[in-house]
């Protein structure tokens, strides 16, 4: 950015969106969070829908496609939801998810611990991992009893 001369919004937003995608209603109120008015910045995000820069399916299966191997789907849901993804997308997207949730869980625990708890304390541990990540307890009690036997 050059000295003296002010960037534009549309500007602002591309140079954000060049990084990485957003969900609308994110790049949104991070517009409006550096000063820019609500009313002007819905203008530009449908200009650059309508360009086809700006699209909450690409977001939605950008983030699918990076967190489906290390977090759950019911997980991926909800942070998708927080963005303001709708539910349609959502499922789309999740659809086509490469890696379900019982692998997935696997995998991160086989990354993480890779050995079954010795004891209570690290059971405990493990759980929590795995519930952070958003994996049911039932599943995760599941696993880990077919780990141990």
């Amino acid at each position: 950015m050059r000295a003296g001369r002010p960037v534009s919004l549309k500007a602002q937003a591309v140079r954000l969106l060049a990084r990485r995608e957003y969900a609308r209603d994110d790049l949104e109120q991070r517009l409006i969070a550096k000063g820019a008015v609500r009313d002007e910045v819905v203008a530009v995000l449908d200009e650059l829908s309508s360009q086809g820069l700006l699209s909450n399916e690409r977001f939605a299966h950008a983030l699918v496609a990076q967190k489906s191997g290390s977090y759950s789907r019911r997980s991926i849901r909800g942070e998708l939801k927080r963005k303001g993804v709708s539910g349609e997308v959502i499922d789309g997207a999740l659809d086509d998810a490469p890696v379900g949730d019982e692998a997935a869980m696997l995998a991160v625990w086989q990354r993480r611990f890779g050995t079954p708890p010795a004891n209570d304390r690290e059971k405990a541990r493990q759980i929590r991992f795995l519930q952070s990540r958003g994996f049911e307890l039932s599943a995760i009690f599941k696993m880990l009893k077919t780990l141990a036997g």
